[in-house]
């Protein structure tokens, strides 16, 4: 008796060809190249949710640095002082402190040079 496969072979096709929907060309149609771009699309898109937490944190640091200046202070000095005073704020915190309540920012500095001196 043989195996009949049923529709396996149309549905991995069809999910394929689902995830290549709005791509340009025959890379939205034609099984073979839209998979090749699904699997490049995927790779790119895993490397991107690495990236993207890369960027975040360079914008944090960014924005605290500028923030710090503004309060006299350098970010790494101002770094220091706050792992010296015991205040574990993480970035993202920290920028949006410098963003948002630039009072309660201009606060943590005084704290951190406290604790440096």
């Amino acid at each position: 008796m043989r195996v009949k496969r049923g529709t396996n072979r149309r549905d991995r096709r069809r999910k394929i060809l689902a995830r290549a929907k709005g791509y340009y060309l025959s890379k939205h149609n034609c099984y073979r190249i839209a998979k090749l771009q699904v699997d490049r699309s995927l790779l790119f898109a895993y490397a991107g949710r690495k990236q993207k937490k890369r960027h975040f944190r360079a914008l944090w640091i960014t924005r605290i640095g500028a923030a710090a200046r503004e309060n006299g202070i350098s970010y790494s000095r101002l770094m220091n002082g706050l792992k010296r005073a015991g205040i574990e704020l993480d970035r993202r915190v920290l920028a949006d402190l410098a963003l948002t309540q630039p009072q309660a920012f201009t606060d943590l500095v005084g704290k951190a040079r406290a604790a440096l001196a």
